[in-house]
C-alpha cells in the first residue's frame, strides 16, 4: 500500500491569515454633522461647549472614528478639539469614518508582524474569512512581505493564485 503524501504541508508554504489578526473591540464613529451652523461651517464657541457638554467617557476602550459627514469645510481645530477629549480615553481614535478606522487597525497590525519570519519563504495569504478584513490590508500586507519572501500567492495551499515572485 503506498503511502499518503500530503504535498501542501511538504510544500513549505507559510500561510498567513489575516482574520487571525483581526483586532478585537467595539468600534464606535462621531459624526458631528449636526454641530454645525446652519448646516455650513462650526461655529467655535458652539463646538467648545458641545465638546464640553458630551460625555466622553461613554469611548472608554473603544476603537472611536470621527468625522463630519456633511460637505463642509472643517478647520483640523475642530478635529484637534475632539483628539483631545479622546486620548486617554478611546483604545484607538481616528479622524475619519468607518472605513478608515479599520484600515488604520489593520495597517497597525501589520506593521507589528514580525515580517523578518517570511524572509525566502513561499507565503500564501489566506482569502476566504469570516470577518470582514479590508482589501487594503491585502495590499498593504504585500507591500511588507515583497522585499523579504520569496514568493506571495493568494488563497488557499491547495489553490492559489501567484501574486509576486522574486526573479
Amino acid at each position: 500500500m503506498e503511502e499518503i503524501v500530503n504535498k501542501v504541508a511538504a510544500s513549505g508554504l507559510v500561510t498567513i491569515d489575516l482574520e487571525e489578526i483581526y483586532p478585537t473591540g467595539e468600534r464606535v464613529t462621531i459624526d458631528f454633522a449636526s454641530q454645525l451652523w446652519q448646516g455650513l461651517a462650526l461655529r467655535e464657541k458652539d463646538f467648545r461647549d458641545w465638546i464640553a457638554s458630551h460625555d466622553w467617557s461613554v469611548y472608554h476602550g473603544k476603537h472611536v472614528a470621527f468625522y463630519c459627514s456633511a460637505d463642509a469645510i472643517i478647520q483640523p481645530w475642530a478635529y484637534m478639539l475632539i483628539a483631545s477629549k479622546l486620548t486617554g480615553v478611546a483604545r484607538t481614535m481616528v479622524q475619519g469614518d468607518a472605513r478608515d478606522l479599520e484600515h488604520y487597525l489593520f495597517r497597525s497590525l501589520i506593521d507589528g508582524l514580525d515580517i523578518e519570519r517570511f524572509n525566502d519563504k513561499r507565503c500564501v495569504i489566506k482569502g476566504c474569512s469570516n470577518k470582514p478584513v479590508p482589501a487594503s490590508a491585502y495590499a498593504y500586507l504585500v507591500g511588507r512581505l515583497q522585499p523579504v519572501a520569496k514568493s506571495i500567492m493568494f488563497g488557499e495551499p491547495c489553490s492559489t493564485v501567484p501574486v509576486f515572485k522574486k526573479a
